[in-house]
Parts: structure tokens; sequence; C-alpha cells
């Protein structure tokens, strides 16, 4: 971060307590998390504390919306440390029965006592018992010194250290030259959080998406620092990702027109993250039998595709898949229940501390077809 707070001043420990503001999906936000850091504990619905050494990177975090710092001190003496020069300053409250106006009444508090001692304070205005996403983004909260936003939970602060760049993410998923609305439209968000979802890999690890669609995929592991190798089977796909890469100023790529069941790959491959063909859109939830069908035909891609690849991956290799699951009218989702399978296949699957596999439904309001995420490890 850029953040200029002299934070040696602050006196955190070398393992410092982190606070993440989890996203519109806590559940799948918070596999994310258990799969980068340690000692990570769901405190609330929307919050989640977890142990770091060193700052982390928002920017690769797809399921945070915001990153919060634990204060060893109060409110007030953080603030009190802070540079010469106007103080911009917002209050969220996640305490249990917190109002916009609980909020707001604890920023000016604070406001009255820094007025007191010559410093200038502009208070941010809630219009809830937290700062939205987009109004701590716009106001560079994070990212320029003395833009500040503390975090109460309880008893406890945090200072904020990052907030998501919602226009970059805007600008990756919108702005990108080639686009296909039939073969879905997969989140920069989420294609990161699939990438994370295979743990801490060296740096330069070559990832793979052997349906790599428009390649937002591959977009964001190269962002991300990684080698990136994709390929589909469409050849106007191919060329879409080509345009797609290039667009994003990324020079080191590699993409092949190659059916999935039965191509090839080169090595080495360090990490396979995709999207599986989800199927045709719909909607409104399907009929029993064509349910039926569909789901043949999901169960018999992905596992002709993981026997395939199977033999062409290392031990412990990590595979994070995104498959289909259809919204039933009682608003539970069928699955193609692979999992059942998987260890016949020579993989195993990820386990959760605070989660169950159930929960790893990725949806949007309205959509029959979700993405269901499984991760699994090469036997």
């Amino acid at each position: 971060m850029n953040f200029a707070i002299n934070k040696a001043q602050l006196r955190y420990n070398s393992s410092m307590t982190y606070l993440a503001i989890l996203g519109r999906q806590p559940k799948i936000s918070l596999a994310e998390l258990e799969a980068k850091f340690s000692k990570v504990h769901q405190v609330s619905p929307e919050l989640a504390e977890f142990e770091n050494s060193i700052e982390p990177n928002i920017d690769r975090l797809g399921g945070s919306l915001k990153l919060a710092v634990k204060l060893e001190n109060s409110a007030l003496d953080f603030l009190r440390q802070l540079p010469e020069g106007k103080i911009t300053l917002g209050v969220s409250d996640y305490s249990k029965g917190a109002s916009k106006r609980s909020a707001q009444s604890e920023a000016l508090k604070l406001k009255k006592i820094l007025t007191r001692h010559g410093r200038s304070v502009r208070v941010l205005e809630n219009k809830s018992s937290i700062l939205s996403t987009a109004t701590s983004h716009h106001n560079q909260i994070g990212a320029k010194k003395n833009r500040i936003e503390l975090v109460k939970f309880g008893s406890t602060w945090y200072h904020v250290v990052g907030v998501q760049n919602i226009t970059a993410y805007a600008k990756r998923d919108q702005a990108r030259p080639a686009r296909d609305a039939k073969v879905g439209m997969l989140p920069p968000k989420l294609a990161q959080i699939l990438i994370n979802l295979c743990g801490d890999l060296p740096a330069r690890t070559c990832i793979l998406d052997p349906f790599c669609g428009t390649g937002v995929v591959l977009q964001e592991a190269a962002r991300m620092g990684y080698q990136v190798y994709g390929t589909d089977l469409n050849p106007r796909m191919v060329e879409y990702t080509g345009k797609n890469l290039k667009w994003a100023k990324i020079k080191d790529f590699k993409v092949e027109l190659g059916d999935a069941t039965n191509y090839q790959w080169q090595p080495p491959i360090g990490a396979i993250v995709c999207e599986a063909y989800l199927g045709p859109p719909m909607s409104a939830p399907p009929i029993d039998i064509k349910l039926k069908e569909v789901k043949q035909q999901g169960q018999t891609l992905i596992k002709t595709f993981l026997k395939n690849l199977s033999s062409q991956i290392a031990s412990n290799t990590p595979v994070v898949l995104a498959i289909p699951a259809w919204r039933r009218t009682d608003g539970s989702y069928a699955r193609l229940n692979l999992l059942d399978e998987i260890k016949k296949m020579g993989y195993n699957s990820g386990k959760y501390k605070n989660l169950s596999h159930e929960d790893m439904i990725y949806y949007r309001e309205g959509q029959i077809v979700a993405r269901e995420i499984i991760v699994l490890r090469k036997i």
C-alpha cells in the first residue's frame, strides 16, 4: 500500500491481526482467506480476522471489500499520531445494534477532541452504520495519508489499510475488447478468488486454464505475477483471449486451440484454474427432464477432463474448478455431485475450517445457472 503512516510508531507486532470486510458472498470470501492466511476466524457474518506478518495487498483478494489492521492503542491515540495536515475521517460500526447515528456520533466525538487540539478534521457522512466500499474508494481511504476509516466492532477498533478498487475491476470487466455473453462472463473478482484458492504458489508458477473462454482467469493470473497458459476448443475464444490479453498489456502468455477432454498440454503446469462450460443459459428453473439432461452432459465433460488431466500433472498440484449448479424453485441448488467420485479419478477434495462444500456456490441474484467451486489436489 502507499499509505504514509510510520507503522513503527504504532508498535505493531511482527504478526499482525487483520480484519477483512467480506464480499457479497462471505463464505466464498472466507474460503479465499483460509487458502492464503493463518488463524482465520469469522467474527461475524460480514467480518473475518486473520494473522499475517506483512500487510496483504487487497488488489490481489477478490473476495474482500476492505482490509483493516487491529489497533493496539485507542482510536484517538492512533489519530493523534497522524502526520500534520487535514484529516478526512469516517467510521464504520459493525457492533451489534449499531446505526447510522451511532457511527456518526463516534466520528464526531473523535473530531471534537482532535479539533480542540488544533487539528482540522472532515467527517465523512454515513448513510448507514458502515461506509460503503464506493464511498471509501472514492475518498481514497488507505491510499493517501490522513484519509482515514476506522472500523469498530464491539470494543475493538481497526484502521482500514486497503479498499477494493471497484473502478479498476469495472474497467477490466467491461472495457475488454472481446466479449461474448453466450459463453458466460466470469467476473475478475471471482477469477482472483479461484486463483487464490490454489493456496501459496511460487512466483512465476504456470497456471493453466483449459477452458479459457475470453481469458479472464489468464488476465488476472498474469496481473498477479504468474505465467499463463490457456486452451479452448473454440477458435473464436482463442482469438478473443489473445485480443483481451494484449489489451491488458500482458505480453508473456500462451494460448492454443485444444479440447480439454483429450488435449496434451505442454509442461510444466503448476496449477489449474478454470470455469468449465456452464451449459445453456436459463431464464427459469429447469424441469426435471431437462435438468437430468444438462447434469449428465456436465458430469461427462468434467469427469473426462479430470481423467485426461490426471496423468499430466504432478502429485499435489492444485485444481480449482467453477462448474455449473442450477437454482431450483425452492431456492436450493442442484449440483453435479462429483465429489464422491473424485478420489477414484486421482484427486482429493479440499477441506475448510469455517465452512463446508455446500457453501461454495457463487451466484447472482435472479440468475438460474450458478457456479459451484471445487478445490482439488492431485493425489
